[in-house]
């Protein structure tokens, strides 16, 4: 057997990882998506059960549904003596957050909120001091080109949870005046500290870079054979690109492997499930790590490391019927879902016609608040999703809805707040349809470009009479090619529309950090209501 990439497929980006004992465990960031930061566990490296989210309780994650790309950024997971410890980044709060458990599956800690630190790291050194490195790219006003250290260190004291002292800068990065140098993880080895770090940004120039250090405090010497990982210098036909933020991880017999995330590009240079969580091995030479020794490059597959059995789990069942007293670990709402978006009962998911809309008036900005906290007010839209983890895929519902006028309801795939595709059941005229719309805006709306002209432009594809309360909806991919289909039941959906092409929903087109999800969604389109769309079932199939 082999571990196959991405060993954690979609929307899985940042990935952080441990060993405690024979058990993995790993973090990946969750932006603005409820629960934040999904955990991850494994006995084999290959197989990885969603087991838990380290942010379950709304009130307590200042996240909202007004720039996906925001939120809980780049996790850091660590354990140490018999705690295990997540510090992550809020950007929609311009705060740092550290939560902690004795058992990785919960409950968690409230969060305890420090000053910003972009893409923090914990690190405990032998005399068990504490600290956190981040990169000093974000909330840090710098002269440009800059030339000092953008990779900096503090000293955490976890009693008062403050930090002691100035911030010490460690190193620039591999490259002169580097690009966006970031994601620090420090280790201890052999009586070295080795600094590992991304730079070139996350898209297609992304790599990991490492420098070493015989003091915690510097000076770091950058090892001549960086970077240790891209594929920036690969076409982007190459069907892995962009890989880069990673995490070491060892086994128990000793062996060395780096996570990291990366994207894989379908259809084109398109990007649609974002950046996942892949793995390749590592050896060490003349005391600095190799990544992937055999050919530089992530594969689509290795060897399964020695002496760890195959641990497979049960996946989700593909159709979710809403029978439990919660929703099961696979979804999510966009946003904290203080405002009473959903609710199950009588085995039912009900999504209410709150005024967030599935598409904005005009395209959404983020609204980043680097290195000051600023009051967020937590809330969601009416959407509950799950990633899409496969190029080709099918998913289904059966909803019954009863729309007033401005209101819709129905089934999207989500690639961030400007941009979708959705079927849905609306008012034309005081007449209810079935439609096919796609909502797009140009390039890259959520990544700091906010002196354009952003134009927004939302397309009915199709629209058809339909009658009935209830109507089963159902989307299927080949691919880039996205089919609409809808019936009275199973047995008779009907196409609404031609083939749409949905190159447009990668990251690379609309901006920002996420992957595609899809899910069903209600939505006032700027008026709160009590009116209510009900989901029988919900069924996801990938090929």
């Amino acid at each position: 057997m082999q571990i196959r990439n991405p060993i954690i497929p979609g929307f899985n980006p940042d990935p952080s990882a441990i060993r405690v004992g024979e058990d993995f465990y790993l973090a990946t960031s969750s932006f603005s998506y409820f629960p934040g930061i999904p955990i991850y566990h494994s006995r084999d490296l290959a197989h990885w059960e969603p087991i838990g989210y380290a942010f379950s309780d709304p009130a307590e994650l200042e996240v909202e549904p007004t720039g996906i790309s925001l939120g809980l950024f780049a996790p850091t997971l660590r354990y140490h003596e018999g705690v295990y410890w997540v510090i992550v980044t809020n950007m929609s709060a311009g705060m740092t957050y550290v939560v902690t458990a004795t058992d990785p599956r919960g409950p968690w800690s409230a969060p305890h909120k420090l000053p910003m630190t972009f893409d923090p790291d914990l690190f405990w050194d032998d005399d068990g001091r504490c600290y956190v490195a981040g990169s000093m790219l974000l909330g840090f006003p710098q002269p440009k080109p800059y030339f000092g250290p953008r990779i900096g260190v503090y000293e955490l004291d976890t009693e008062k949870w403050e930090y002691t002292g100035e911030m010490t800068g460690l190193w620039t990065g591999a490259l002169f005046d580097s690009i966006s140098p970031e994601a620090p993880h420090i280790y201890k080895k052999d009586g070295w500290y080795y600094l590992l770090i991304s730079e070139g940004g996350t898209e297609h120039f992304h790599a990991v870079t490492i420098a070493r250090s015989r003091s915690l405090l510097g000076p770091y010497e950058g090892y001549d054979g960086n970077p240790i990982l891209t594929h920036r210098h690969l076409p982007q036909g190459y069907p892995i690109c962009a890989t880069g933020h990673a995490d070491r991880i060892d086994t128990p017999s000793g062996e060395w492997y780096m996570v990291f995330l990366a994207s894989r590009t379908y259809g084109g240079y398109h990007k649609n499930m974002g950046r996942e969580t892949f793995i390749a091995p590592v050896i060490w030479e003349n005391g600095w790590p190799v990544v992937s020794p055999e050919t530089g490059r992530c594969e689509n597959t290795y060897p399964m490391p020695k002496g760890l059995a195959p641990c497979p789990f049960m996946p989700p069942l593909k159709r979710d019927d809403f029978t439990g007293d919660a929703l099961a670990l696979q979804w999510n709402t966009l946003g904290s879902p203080t405002n009473g978006v959903f609710r199950l009962a009588d085995s039912r998911l009900y999504l209410r016609a709150a005024a967030e809309p599935i598409r904005p008036e005009k395209p959404a900005q983020a609204r980043f608040r680097p290195g000051q906290h600023e009051p967020v007010e937590p809330r969601a839209m009416a959407f509950v999703g799950r990633r899409q983890q496969h190029m080709d895929f099918s998913a289904a519902v059966r909803m019954t809805f009863s729309p007033r006028d401005g209101e819709t309801a129905g089934l999207a795939i989500l690639q961030n707040n400007n941009a979708n595709l959705r079927i849905e059941m609306a008012l034309e005229g005081g007449r209810r349809v079935l439609r096919v719309m796609r909502y797009m805006v140009d390039t890259h709306a959520e990544l700091g470009h906010h002196g354009a002209t952003i134009t927004a432009e939302e397309t009915c594809l199709a629209s058809l009479p339909w009658d009935a309360d209830s109507a089963v909806l159902r989307i299927w991919t080949n691919g880039q090619e996205h089919h609409f289909c809808a019936g009275a039941d199973e047995n008779s959906l009907r196409p609404l529309c031609e083939s749409v092409h949905g190159g447009f929903l990668g990251s690379e087109t609309c901006g920002g950090f996420v992957g595609a999800f899809i899910g069903m969604f209600c939505s006032g389109n700027g008026r709160e209501s009590e009116n209510e769309a009900a989901f029988d079932w919900f069924e996801y199939s990938g090929e």
